[in-house]
């Protein structure tokens, strides 16, 4: 198992650090100039801020690799997981029982991960997304954001890592099917009590007020036959000046989401180009294909899971030595937590095109619901506004953008404007 993750490992940083130098060097060498088919409505200052934004964001993307990739290893195969896991065990499991002890190791990794990363996030923020005029959050309300999102992980990270941990122990050989269906239940609780009761916690909604935009939507809505509970401005500007705009919720519980940065920026017509394309992902049942594909691939995921907690070689390649009185169904979940990501890697270009297609559709179901122009300009102005390049490196992009470079999906919506703008 060792060597299997060792050989991953490398396969993939090597392919990611090969694929960002692609990008950063493909951004650079066209930073003097904007694209021909851009040049009449993208400013050259835009589209150089967006080049130096993308290649200060791939480096530092490419140093966050490194470091993570170096505590992965730290974690498994330099034993640090190993050593964490009997510290907490000589001081949890004969007074608290074998279940608090699991929770607490869940929860000492958990912590640890938080603070190792914490220097790389207070970079992000407060420098590289300073740098480029982006954050708007304070000190203050960034360690608030964190203790709130620490206190709202425990109160529904617990209770199910709970139950997944008593299925593991109690449930028998096939334990790995219940948990299953637990983590579905979860996941469709959380996706009901989200925009009500979680979203309000870090952010504030307010009912949207512009009578025309509401009365926009409202009738680009009844047209396509969606249904929401409200519609909502979020104040996204307290923190970031992206503007963004979405659906959440699931049934009942569904609403209608912008930003205020977004309504600040694009005209009545333009928002509802933009709202219009995130229908046509209901309308195409994205959505729910999405959710149901990621429920199947959970439950391949819990299924291998249930083997791979059986096998002795599973802990043992990765710098684990089993428990020999207690579980090792924590053990087990935070390894194939770890190793996880380096194997599903490999699988991130047909997600990505996958995605990209649901893109082009969802753009297509726009341009007939609404104006195809409108669409085209809110596009370009949200490029601009979160400075999105405009000349992405083709085999980087392939690899791993979810939405279509700027230039295939306008030239796209060029091909359906005229019949429907």
């Amino acid at each position: 198992m060792s060597t299997l993750l060792a050989a991953a490992l490398a396969l993939s940083l090597l392919l990611k650090l090969w694929l960002a130098s692609r990008q950063v060097r493909h951004v650079r060498q066209h930073r003097g100039a904007v694209p021909p088919a851009f040049a009449a409505s993208v400013p050259l200052a835009a589209h150089q801020k967006a080049a130096d934004y993308t290649a200060a964001n791939t480096a530092f993307g490419m140093l966050s690799l490194a470091i993570s990739s170096a505590l992965l290893i730290g974690w498994t195969l330099l034993g640090g997981l190993n050593a964490l896991n009997e510290w907490v065990q000589d001081h949890t499991l004969q007074r608290f029982g074998p279940l608090a002890y699991q929770l607490a190791l869940l929860t000492a990794f958990t912590l640890i991960g938080g603070l190792l990363d914490l220097p790389l996030s207070l970079y992000h923020t407060f420098r590289l997304e300073q740098r480029f005029g982006f954050n708007r959050t304070t000190l203050a309300l960034y360690v608030a954001d964190m203790v709130k999102g620490v206190g709202v992980g425990a109160l529904i990270g617990l209770p199910i890592a709970a139950l997944i941990l008593w299925l593991m122990g109690t449930a028998g050989p096939m334990w790995w099917l219940w948990a299953w269906g637990a983590w579905v239940g979860f996941n469709l609780l959380i996706m009901v009590l989200y925009p009500t009761v979680i979203a309000p916690m870090f952010n504030k909604f307010e009912p949207l007020q512009d009578d025309l935009l509401k009365g926009r939507v409202e009738a680009l809505m009844a047209r396509c036959g969606f249904a929401a509970k409200g519609l909502f401005v979020m104040d996204g500007s307290r923190r970031s000046a992206h503007g963004n705009a979405y659906f959440t919720g699931i049934g009942a519980a569904k609403r209608v989401v912008f930003f205020d940065t977004l309504l600040q920026r694009l005209h009545p017509g333009e928002v509802e180009a933009v709202l219009a394309h995130e229908l046509g992902h209901f309308k195409h049942r994205h959505v729910l294909k999405r959710m149901v594909g990621a429920f199947a691939l959970s439950l391949l995921g819990f299924a291998l899971l249930g083997w791979l907690s059986t096998q002795v070689g599973f802990y043992l390649g990765l710098g684990v030595q089993p428990n020999m009185a207690a579980p090792n169904d924590a053990l087990a979940l935070l390894l194939f937590l770890l190793v996880l990501p380096v194997f599903s890697f490999f699988f991130t270009p047909l997600a990505a095109q996958l995605s990209r297609r649901d893109e082009f559709q969802a753009d297509a179901y726009a341009c007939a619901q609404s104006s195809g122009r409108d669409l085209s300009n809110a596009l370009l102005k949200l490029h601009e506004d979160n400075a999105g390049t405009l000349t992405p490196d083709p085999v980087y992009a392939g690899f791993y953008y979810s939405h279509p470079p700027a230039s295939e999906r306008l030239a796209a919506i060029e091909r359906l404007s005229p019949r429907t703008a």
